[in-house]
């Protein structure tokens, strides 16, 4: 038990030491942690924790860490997974809150983050390009990604909309599905 904890802490603390850019960015250290080698949840499980987390108060990564955590230890490995991913952030926020306003001026300061951008741009891109393969598995589905895609793209709707959106959708072809069925 003792062990699950600590692993649980350390494997949020280093999804939160390596990663920039907010939950977001964490999706591919997340999926290369959390389902490929650790195997703790599914390529499934992490989706839906992270649409759970997006449709609700909180930070995605913060939220996504406690699902985690509850799911292998309870209460216990919530709070545990929690304030491994917060950690940090805790640390770097608490040793940079005096700098900040002085070195973000700095042109090689401001280069550093461009760069750093377009690489989380990447990895977003390559998580985002895998889920979508593991994830279309019909018509339906395709649907459902042109349109949450079209809606938040061109009419600039909120995610919290499509989310609700998404999952009434969901529910209701699930419904007609089981209808038919029988």
């Amino acid at each position: 038990m003792k062990n699950m904890l600590l692993d649980l802490y350390l494997t949020f603390l280093k999804i939160g030491s390596l990663t920039v850019g907010g939950g977001y960015a964490m999706l591919p250290m997340m999926q290369g942690e959390l389902v490929s080698y650790r195997q703790w949840i599914t390529d499934e499980e992490l989706l839906d924790y992270y649409a759970v987390g997006q449709s609700t108060p909180g930070i995605i990564a913060i939220n996504v860490a406690t699902f985690v955590g509850y799911k292998q230890r309870g209460v216990v490995g919530g709070i545990i997974a929690t304030l491994g991913i917060i950690t940090p952030s805790i640390v770097v926020i608490t040793a940079l809150a005096g700098l900040i306003s002085s070195i973000d001026e700095y042109p090689l300061v401001q280069k550093a983050m461009k760069g750093i951008n377009v690489a989380v741009c990447a990895l977003i891109t390559d998580a985002t390009l895998n889920f979508i393969r593991k994830t279309l598995k019909g018509i339906f589905s395709f649907l459902i990604l042109a349109m949450s895609f079209s809606l938040i793209y061109f009419f600039k709707v909120p995610s919290y909309a499509i989310v609700s959106g998404a999952a009434v959708t969901g529910i209701v072809i699930y419904l007609i599905q089981k209808r038919r069925a029988k």
